[in-house]
């Protein structure tokens, strides 16, 4: 697998409206995106350090993963995203080492990436996202 940086932080919030004050004038961020992703269910905010993002969800549905996180956990990181140059090859080689996951083959995220989830049972309990950048 091929990993060439992190490409951001989830961080499950229940209103992006809220914590933008936060984001931005206290951290001084810019927000310089916000769309929402409708197959899951969320609303997305993104915020650019260096060359990693954060990016915010908030849940525009109460059955969301996000929003089940939510109620079970509270709002706060809700996972890790690493940039890598196949994803498709990136999760069969995961799989092959043992990693089970949750989306066998990329989907469309936001900002156009192609995306997919490692399941945390087999990450040491940290949620995975694996994207690839349109070419």
């Amino acid at each position: 697998m091929k990993i060439t940086h992190i490409e951001h932080i989830g961080i499950a919030v229940k209103s992006i409206e809220e914590q933008l004050p936060y984001y931005e004038g206290v951290l001084g961020l810019k927000c310089y995106n916000i769309e929402t992703v409708e197959d899951q269910k969320v609303k997305t905010a993104f915020f650019k350090v260096g060359q990693t993002k954060i990016e915010l969800l908030e849940p525009t549905d109460e059955e969301s993963t996000v929003a089940k996180f939510i109620e079970k956990r509270g709002e706060g990181v809700h996972h890790i995203a690493y940039a890598t140059e196949n994803l498709n090859e990136s999760l069969e080689e995961a799989e092959s080492k043992g990693i089970r996951l949750i989306d066998k083959q990329g989907r469309p995220g936001a900002e156009g990436l192609s995306i997919a989830f490692l399941h945390p049972k087999s990450t040491g309990g940290v949620l995975t996202e694996l994207c690839e950048h349109p070419q």
